[in-house]
């Protein structure tokens, strides 16, 4: 690839994280499903936030997340993405900037407020995530920026972000500007449940060549190709795909690509807290090395070095450079 002004570039839901620790019986008074991400209303958030504690919180939202992670590897990462002009816009716009990554996506003047997830915790390190969408939907093309993406290496994309139309439009504005100079472009699946509501579209985007990496966890690989047998899954991405990057949680993660199969087994750690964030920085560690010239086995570990950063704290920001994790 030719010389870029950044590394990485990710355009998703821009969201601030409420997160605590709970345990297993305040769920079951919220009727909250472990481990799930639940859309809500305002109300709703409003309510949770009155049973929260202790909470910590920081910009969010996967892609962000990502980009975060890129930065922490001493790379050059940007982010597009929509936030409310308010206090919590605000405390997005700051915190995401602190950590180095470039944030420049103008706030809205009006309509809803900005993203927020509360994210709960239990002792098991699961994490179950209630997410007040609100500004982040209403990204759209004028938010693309074609000069920030023409500079980017990768243009990476956030499966969640999939459900509004314009942010549809945007995703493919920005695929499109990407490989017109000689960009590549990344997505992750994000979730099964997104995949069973757009398992034909993403499939569509795979195999039209819009998007050139794909990232996803085995169960939204066998969700995409609706198969309970990983192995099937991974021959049929293989077809479809140049380049998919697998993660299978303690297994470590696989990278497959037309001719070959990669295993890169998960970085060993002390205590498992908090899996928020592990598939996004996962993605920021090979995105990384992808972006910078390693291969791919090398860019694989980076991921797990930094999937198993973040595992082990609460939020899914390093909170040790991953840069020094690597020296």
């Amino acid at each position: 690839m030719s010389s870029s002004s950044y590394d990485v570039l990710c355009l998703g839901n821009a969201i601030v994280d409420v997160i605590c620790r709970v345990d297993d019986a305040l769920l079951a008074t919220e009727s909250i499903t472990k481990g799930s991400m639940t859309l809500i209303d305002g109300a709703r958030a409003e309510a949770l936030y009155g049973v929260m504690t202790d909470v910590a919180v920081v910009s969010g939202g996967s892609a962000a997340n990502t980009a975060v992670g890129v930065a922490s590897f001493g790379g050059r990462s940007a982010f597009i993405g929509k936030v409310r002009n308010d206090a919590v816009g605000d405390l997005f716009a700051g915190d995401l900037r602190r950590t180095g990554v470039h944030f420049a996506t103008p706030a809205a003047e009006d309509g809803p407020a900005t993203a927020r997830s509360y994210i709960m915790v239990t002792p098991d390190g699961q994490r179950s995530m209630n997410t007040y969408l609100g500004a982040c939907q209403n990204l759209s093309v004028a938010d693309v920026d074609p000069e920030l993406v023409r500079g980017s290496a990768v243009t990476y994309l956030e499966g969640y972000l999939w459900d509004p139309a314009d942010a549809k439009l945007a995703f493919r504005k920005a695929a499109e500007i990407a490989h017109a100079a000689g960009r590549k472009v990344a997505i992750t699946l994000s979730d099964s449940f997104c995949v069973d509501r757009y398992r034909a579209e993403f499939l569509e985007l795979i195999r039209s060549r819009t998007v050139d990496i794909v990232f996803a966890n085995g169960a939204e690989l066998e969700a995409l190709y609706e198969t309970t047998a990983l192995a099937t899954a991974i021959d049929a991405i293989r077809r479809d795909c140049g380049l998919a990057v697998v993660t299978v949680g303690s297994d470590g993660a696989h990278v497959v690509t037309p001719d070959s199969t990669y295993h890169v087994p998960a970085c060993p750690i002390a205590d498992l807290v908090d899996t928020t964030g592990a598939g996004d920085l996962f993605a920021a560690g090979y995105l990384f090395g992808f972006a910078t010239g390693r291969d791919h086995e090398t860019s694989a570990r980076l991921g797990a070095i930094a999937a198993a950063e973040v595992i082990q704290h609460l939020g899914a920001h390093p909170q040790v450079p991953l840069i020094e994790r690597i020296a």
